[in-house]
């Protein structure tokens, strides 16, 4: 089961909780800002976030980490191609916007990776999909249909391949050879879109 939060800092982020429905055990993805709404919103379902996980280090999907890890006591996931945007603030762009964010501590997943719940059927697929950044990743439930896509691909456009460490032909390979590859009919739920499907977006792409 997915819900969709925007959060809003310096821009708006689609943030995201993957709940498996028999044990509301859960993942939350991309809390980009208002980490203490987020962590509001847990307590009041009764969810039991295991993990935060992370499709990419921009700090926009980023933002609010640090106050939902300490309400929680939950650990940071990110792309092992993660941990210098984590550390670097002009890779993950805080530094052009305001502030020096960094994130401490977080732990590593890589390209293939199953993401499992303890408690629960829930399991997300590790695709990393490189071309808005080095570690950008989709994490792609099969069971349900859904795609956590972050900046890869939005409705009807991609990712920004103009940021430190972007690349378009790379962009434009990981989206027809790792995205588009998946069944028609999947849901793909980004960053800063409505979420779209597979099938709707393919015609924008030459293959």
């Amino acid at each position: 089961m997915t819900f969709c939060i925007p959060v809003k800092g310096v821009f708006v982020t689609n943030c995201y909780f993957a709940i498996d429905r028999k044990t509301n055990h859960g993942f939350l993805i991309d809390p980009g800002a208002e980490g203490e709404k987020l962590v509001q919103l847990i307590l009041e379902h009764d969810w039991i976030i295991e993990k935060i996980l992370l499709t990419h280090g921009h700090f926009d999907h980023f933002g609010g980490v640090d106050a939902v890890r300490d309400a929680l006591d939950i650990p940071i996931l990110i792309h092992e191609e993660g941990k210098a945007y984590l550390e670097r603030p002009e890779l993950n762009l805080s530094r052009f916007c305001g502030g020096e964010l960094t994130v401490e501590g977080a732990k590593y997943f890589r390209d293939g990776d199953l993401l499992a719940l303890q408690e629960g059927d829930l399991r997300l697929k590790v695709i990393h999909t490189p071309g808005h950044t080095n570690d950008s990743c989709v994490l792609y439930d099969e069971a349900e249909k859904t795609a956590y896509v972050g900046d890869t691909i939005f409705k009807g456009s991609m990712g920004n391949p103009d940021y430190p460490t972007g690349n378009e032909r790379l962009l434009l390979k990981s989206i027809r050879e790792r995205v588009l590859t998946l069944p028609d009919d999947t849901l793909l739920c980004s960053g800063h879109s409505d979420v779209t499907r597979v099938g709707a977006e393919k015609p924008r792409y030459v293959f």
